[in-house]
């Protein structure tokens, strides 16, 4: 976990640990000890438990686009502080090797987003590069505060994943109610969706609504279930892949936790069309959505990885050449791959039916444990500025904070939340 290029004459200066120059200020650090700040050059500042991942199994990373987002605002305000503005900045971690990725995938994303500079100079582990080179993320349009909000199991569960294409949400409910997390029924995510031309929906999971209340209310839905916990077949992958190279506007995925099997889709499509490596992709999801992709689905991507490539190509050289042929005649060189096809919707109920529906309503399924543990994890961890957080994006207050910004958005809200007990103990 080494960056390279730092100078000679600091190396001289700082022998006892591991550091990188990023600019002619800013550097990052391994330590063996805390440092003693208050040196007239240098300023020094750690994260490690500030910004901290909250894993699911043994997964300790990456950090979440939330916390990438604060971490950039951090930063920004000390390099341009008056009071900082003749010291080296130096971010330092100690020999904890996954607090150490953590501490190297901040700066690093820092680097590629504000410096501009390229990820294999700057880091060359750091593979979530090509995610920004097709625009999936900008910060200067970035809402924090949204993201936040909706990641929330009250709040809908649900994340971006790639703009204007793909949402990966919880799997909704006939009604709202509380089991194993917070489920939401349907009918509670048609405003959001309409307003951001949601136009289909793809369940992966067991028959917990009626797709008639999706459908209805004018939205396309499928259903494509295999088990949790599982990789889908050829056969899945091929129809929704389909399924999303037809449609017109956003698509929104779920599963029963949206994590697990709606990543792995969503990574298909993203492996094909951006040529991301497995890795890559992973990354991308899991910045976005933590926790998505567990696993054996992860050695599934990384077995496709070769496969999607092709196919990718294939399709991009047909695009070219303005051939106006099917998407399904470009997956599988034939007509009969079509969703509306009837030999092809016996082939789907023959593919179901190696999985029953009623595995997933007779046990608790690793669906239901990631989302009830979830769901406990952020009401646990809720604070008080988290709340007014919510409150704002509730009453569709729509200000964005600048990357610029020099005000901490942290502490805004933890001033707001004491001056608001301080009215309530004048009240009493």
């Amino acid at each position: 976990l080494k960056f390279t290029g730092a100078s000679a004459s600091l190396r001289d200066v700082y022998k006892s640990f591991q550091f990188a120059c990023i600019s002619d200020r800013l550097y990052f650090a391994i330590l063996c000890q805390k440092p003693k700040n208050g040196a007239e050059n240098t300023h020094y500042f750690c994260i490690d438990d500030e910004l901290v991942y909250e894993n699911f199994y043994s997964d300790f990373g990456p950090l979440n686009l939330a916390m990438v987002y604060r971490y950039c605002c951090k930063l920004n305000k000390k390099l341009k502080s008056l009071s900082l503005i003749r010291k080296k900045i130096i971010h330092y971690t100690g020999f904890d090797q996954k607090k150490q990725a953590n501490a190297a995938f901040l700066i690093g994303s820092y680097a590629i987003n504000i410096l501009r500079e390229s990820a294999e100079d700057v880091y060359r582990l750091i593979l979530s590069g090509s995610a920004l080179q097709y625009g999936f993320l900008d910060f200067n349009t970035f809402d924090v505060n949204e993201y936040e909000h909706y990641e929330r199991a009250e709040n809908g569960d649900f994340n971006w994943i790639i703009p204007n294409k793909f949402i990966a949400f919880s799997g909704p409910h006939s009604r709202s109610k509380i089991e194993n997390g917070m489920l939401k029924k349907g009918e509670a995510y048609f405003q959001y969706f309409r307003q951001h031309k949601v136009t289909t929906i793809i369940r992966l999971n067991k028959k917990l609504y009626d797709a008639k209340r999706f459908t209805k209310a004018g939205f396309k839905h499928f259903d494509l279930f295999f088990a949790d916990g599982s990789t889908p077949n050829n056969t899945i992958v091929k129809n929704f892949l389909n399924i999303c190279e037809n449609a017109e506007g956003v698509i929104a995925v779920h599963c029963k936790a949206g994590l697990g099997r709606t990543g792995t889709l969503i990574a298909c499509y993203i492996m094909k069309h951006y040529r991301m490596t497995a890795a890559e992709t992973i990354a991308w999801i899991r910045i976005n959505r933590p926790g998505s992709v567990i696993g054996p689905q992860q050695h599934f991507l990384l077995d496709k990885q070769a496969e999607l490539w092709k196919e990718g190509d294939i399709f991009r050289a047909k695009l070219k050449r303005n051939h106006k042929i099917a998407v399904t005649r470009i997956l599988s060189g034939v007509d009969d791959i079509s969703i509306n096809n009837t030999r092809n919707r016996r082939s789907i109920q023959k593919d179901i039916e190696l999985y029953s529906d009623d595995d997933e309503t007779n046990c608790l399924t690793q669906g239901d444990k990631l989302r009830a543990l979830k769901s406990r994890r952020q009401t646990k961890a809720q604070t008080p500025s988290q709340v007014i957080l919510q409150s704002r994006v509730q009453k569709n207050k729509t200000s964005e904070p600048s990357i610029s910004d020099s005000t901490d958005i942290t502490k805004r809200t933890t001033r707001s939340a004491a001056r608001k007990n301080s009215v309530e103990r004048e009240k009493q």
